[in-house]
């Protein structure tokens, strides 16, 4: 799947991923490949984005690492679109 990952500042992430796990607003969720479309909102938590590309040097104040290949983002809010295995999320 391919994710991006935008912030008011930047592009925070772009590249392939194998799963991410968002804190939607009716509840936790994870997308996988070939996930269902989707649209949701977001509350205030941690993304976990499981991947082998590592996050580039500039990108590294927006990431804690947990793990060999998991890496944590914490956002106030914001929205995920899935569609054909793209997903892009708007943090705040």
């Amino acid at each position: 799947m391919y994710l991006e990952i935008i912030s008011p500042e930047a592009i925070v992430f772009k590249g392939e991923v194998d799963s991410i796990s968002v804190p939607g607003s009716s509840g936790d969720f994870q997308v996988l490949n070939n996930h269902a479309p989707i649209i949701s909102t977001l509350k205030k938590g941690i993304v976990k984005i499981k991947t082998n590309k590592t996050p580039e040097e500039k990108d590294e104040n927006f990431f804690s690492k947990e793990g060999k290949e998991t890496f944590l983002y914490k956002i106030k809010s914001g929205v995920i679109q899935v569609k054909k295995n793209k997903l892009i999320l708007l943090s705040d």
